[in-house]
């Protein structure tokens, strides 16, 4: 009987001794994955995580642009450049994302270069001496004001109303200890300055500055009501490739439009108007023309621009459209508006911005 038993038994392993002597499938792997991966069916499941999504893009307060960090709540600076022809070339003024020209007096003008980031313009210069218009507009963007002197209209206003402001020649920050400007006769390789075209300050020097100051926030409750389009070229517009501003016997702006860039380049004094840190030419996404009062406050030839109200002209992407524009106070901000009353949205990049007497003319080809 103990026989028969185990004889029964090993006729029922033989099946089992046979499955485990197959041979092995031919087109399977005989070696182990050197990366150590498992098949993808034994996979554990946080090697096929579930894709990230990409957050959405920040966008530069006063350019429209994509940008990798909130810059909606820093405070920007404005800073008034030197614009007469014995000076050029201004240095950083191709880093300004919008730069605002006015008549100063005598038929010349300057700059005032507004800067989000002061801290990527390099040397910025020569900085010379404010007007009131020109605070005005700096304060419309909640801007640090720096310059270097001013007018006695714009001294007035600062003693009334106490204004901090940033100054080269007076005060604090015209001192060696404060490191905030130095003169520089030549500061441009080849060319020697007279000693009211030197003075220089730098984007290091105002980011310290600013933070020194605790200066490197808006104020309470401002945002910048601007508001910018991929395509800012104005529907309708009449053919601008070339537009030339007047602003006086002295003084013609010319803009040319780049259809390979989308930008319009800019010219004065019969030449591009350049960067001398790196002699690129300024090249700007929006062109916008207001014209305005104009009146001569002194013997000195200094004058006074009106900020309330006007008409003018926007130019993007080699068209141009009129348009009508309003400021009103010093702390209100410019609004550019279509002659049907509409406001207007800016093509994504950077601005130029010229204040022009109701008298001189504009032409677009």
């Amino acid at each position: 009987m103990k026989r028969l038993i185990c004889l029964l038994c090993a006729l029922l392993l033989l099946p089992l001794a046979a499955c485990r002597a197959e041979e092995p499938d031919p087109t399977a792997s005989q070696f182990p994955d050197p990366t150590g991966a498992l098949p993808d069916s034994a996979a554990p499941e946080s090697q096929n995580p579930l894709p990230t999504p990409t957050p959405a893009p920040f966008f530069h307060p006063l350019t429209g642009e994509p940008c990798g960090e909130d810059l909606s709540g820093r405070r920007p600076v404005a800073i008034m450049l030197n614009n007469l022809m014995t000076a050029l070339p201004q240095q950083g003024n191709g880093q300004a994302d919008i730069i605002y020209e006015c008549l100063a007096e005598g038929g010349i003008t300057r700059m005032l270069a507004v800067y989000q980031q002061p801290e990527r313009a390099g040397l910025i210069g020569s900085v010379r001496s404010a007007r009131q218009y020109y605070w005005e507009i700096a304060k419309s963007h909640d801007a640090v004001f720096i310059h270097a002197g001013g007018s006695p209209e714009f001294y007035s206003t600062k003693a009334s109303l106490n204004l901090f402001t940033v100054d080269g020649v007076n005060g604090y920050y015209s001192s060696r200890e404060a490191g905030m400007f130095w003169r520089d006769r030549d500061r441009i390789e080849g060319h020697h300055y007279d000693l009211e075209h030197s003075l220089l300050t730098s984007g290091e020097a105002v980011s310290k500055m600013l933070s020194a100051q605790g200066l490197t926030g808006h104020s309470s409750g401002y945002a910048y009501q601007m508001t910018f389009t991929d395509d800012g070229t104005p529907a309708g517009g009449s053919a601008a490739s070339t537009v030339t501003v007047t602003f006086s016997n002295y003084k013609t702006g010319v803009f040319r439009y780049d259809p390979a860039s989308g930008l319009y380049k800019v010219e004065e004094y019969g030449q591009p108007y350049i960067d001398g840190n790196d002699n690129s030419q300024v090249a700007v996404t929006n062109l916008l023309v207001l014209q305005t009062s104009y009146a001569v406050l002194d013997d000195a030839g200094r004058v006074r621009m009106g900020l309330q109200s006007g008409t003018g002209w926007f130019a993007c992407g080699g068209k141009m459209i009129p348009i009508t524009w309003q400021k009103g106070g010093p702390s209100d901000q410019f609004r550019y508006l279509t002659a049907g009353g509409s406001p207007i949205s800016l093509g994504r990049g950077k601005s130029y911005v010229c204040l022009i007497p109701n008298t001189r003319s504009v032409a677009a080809e």
